[in-house]
């Protein structure tokens, strides 16, 4: 299994991609003006308590105020709330809270005026992204990941990533990092910490210690609302959470980049230093690595898969819907069942890959197609899960109902990922209206023509629209010289005026229609 990470850079944003075995199976960006990332510490003021809610509304800079439920205030609000205020007045010069009192926690039931009040300063952490008109979703219950380990200020608890099995490991890892933990904090050992010696656990540790003291340094002249503590570059914190040793290149097309990347690579990984490299073409970087089309192809309403078989993908506002369909394969196919098993587990792979290109979050349903034998419905359950096990968002899939279908919870953090699939018709350009993009109409006619030439068609013409055609042929190797090499056929292409943009048609060597 190949596993690379394309990164491309322009002025202001830098997109990643992730390929497996040369799929795209996850995709994000770095907006140069996103200041409430994920992660990010600010010290803000409280705007208001509201009761009723049980929450407060918080100050932290963005246009509509942030959300902090009771339940997200931690048990140890109180210390954290005493320690912020010696700090911010100079009184408290020791950050390690080795010599720091805890306060008394706060009732896990309680209600929030009776903790936190109108204009109070409060540190707190975002756990969720400005998504659609809601403002951010906030945390005084602060954490700094590393690449090993999650430090936990204000807290006594070792706790073992649950994606951990092994008995033995898990308690080498707790007794390692108990040795290490200095008092006032807690750890959070994530997976990837998995047969690490307590010198590299150590590293990481101090590492996060020495963020938590610069940013509690921070905190004597700091504005109300500002940012103490900001996640790491989108790059490094993505290497630091998904890097691991299956990964074989990543490619970067930005020189600056190139060399932070490299660095942090050599930090964590120097064995895997060499696999970073510097992209220079004049082929944009995702067009070389096929990723342009893949988003094309990806995002649309409609995802054709393999064998014929395609998801239909509808957003609503309280949920999302995914629609499996056998396509054509239904009426070749001798036994139903086997079919349906067949179609449902490549489309369960699918939908694994598609949760995570679009970082789809909430509530998804997919109807799949009907199975009778229960333990075929299992296998698909069974499989589901699997596909789903590299999936980092928190996610929860309940078994098969009785009408098929399955459904999915997953954390949703930040928005979307939604990317325009469909162009300006040329047909009708005075018009507003839109049609698939060219690349979408390319791949259903490589697709077709595979079929027609496993049939084996001595000679094929297709007639199409002359932007499709002029699309097809241009530039070397072309489309059209790409079919060829691969098929050893060479296709006619005939542009026709009169053809909508959408529409294509073949014909065989006597001029009949074949599709």
């Amino acid at each position: 299994m190949d596993k690379e990470l394309i990164i491309r850079s322009s002025s202001d944003d830098v997109d990643f991609a992730l390929l497996k075995d040369g799929k795209l199976i996850e995709l994000q960006k770095d907006e140069g003006g996103n200041n409430f990332s994920v992660g990010d510490v600010f010290i803000a003021k409280i705007r208001k308590a509201v009761p009723g809610l049980n929450a407060a509304f918080v100050n932290v800079g963005y246009e509509k105020d942030a959300f902090l439920h009771y339940h997200d205030l931690g048990p140890k609000l109180p210390s954290l709330l005493k320690f912020t205020k010696s700090v911010s007045t100079g009184k408290l010069k020791d950050f390690s809270l080795k010599n720091f009192p805890f306060e008394k926690d706060i009732d896990k039931d309680g209600k929030i005026a009776d903790v936190l009040k109108s204009n109070q300063s409060l540190l707190v952490q975002i756990v969720k992204e400005p998504i659609s008109t809601k403002g951010p979703r906030i945390s005084s219950e602060l954490s700094i990941a590393g690449r090993y380990i999650v430090l936990v200020p204000f807290s006594n608890r070792i706790s073992i990533s649950q994606k951990i099995e092994d008995k033995e490991e898990k308690e080498r890892l707790k007794r390692l990092v108990k040795s290490i933990t200095p008092a006032g904090f807690g750890i959070i050992v994530r997976t990837v910490a998995q047969g690490k010696k307590v010198a590299e656990l150590d590293k990481d540790l101090q590492n996060l210690l020495s963020r938590w003291t610069a940013m509690c340094k921070k905190l004597h002249k700091a504005h109300h609302p500002s940012k103490v503590l900001g996640e790491m570059n989108k790059a490094s914190s993505i290497l630091r959470d998904i890097f691991n040793d299956t990964f074989t290149a990543i490619h970067v097309d930005d020189e600056e980049l190139y060399f932070k990347i490299k660095d942090y690579v050599h930090e964590i990984a120097p064995n895997k230093e060499s696999i970073v490299k510097q992209y220079q073409s004049n082929v944009p970087i995702f067009e070389k690595y096929g990723i342009e089309r893949q988003i094309k192809t990806s995002f649309g309403k409609t995802v054709s898969m393999a064998k014929g078989a395609y998801l239909v993908i509808e957003h609503t506002e309280a949920l999302h819907v995914i629609d499996v369909n056998s396509g054509n394969r239904s009426n070749k196919a001798n036994n139903q069942e086997e079919t349906a098993l067949e179609v449902n587990l490549i489309a369960a792979t699918e939908i694994a890959r598609q949760l995570r290109l679009r970082d789809m979050g909430g509530i998804i349903v997919v109807d799949f197609i009907d199975m009778t034998n229960a333990e075929n419905r299992q296998k698909l359950f069974n499989h589901f899960r699997d596909e789903m096990k590299d999936d980092r968002a928190k996610h929860k899939i309940l078994p098969p109902s009785k009408f098929g279908l399955i459904q999915i919870t997953r954390q949703r953090v930040r928005p979307e990922m939604n990317i325009k699939t469909r162009e300006q018709n040329p047909d009708e350009l005075m018009n507003d209206s839109e049609v698939e993009a060219p690349i979408g109409i390319v791949s259903k006619i490589t697709h077709d023509l595979e079929k027609l030439l496993k049939k084996d068609y001595k000679k094929l013409t297709l007639n199409t629209h002359p932007f499709i055609a002029a699309f097809l042929t241009k530039g070397f190797p072309s489309i059209r010289s790409k079919w060829f090499f691969e098929h050893k056929k060479w296709v006619k292409i005939l542009p026709r005026d009169a053809y909508t943009y959408l529409e294509y048609h073949f014909f065989d060597k006597d001029g009949n229609q074949v599709k």
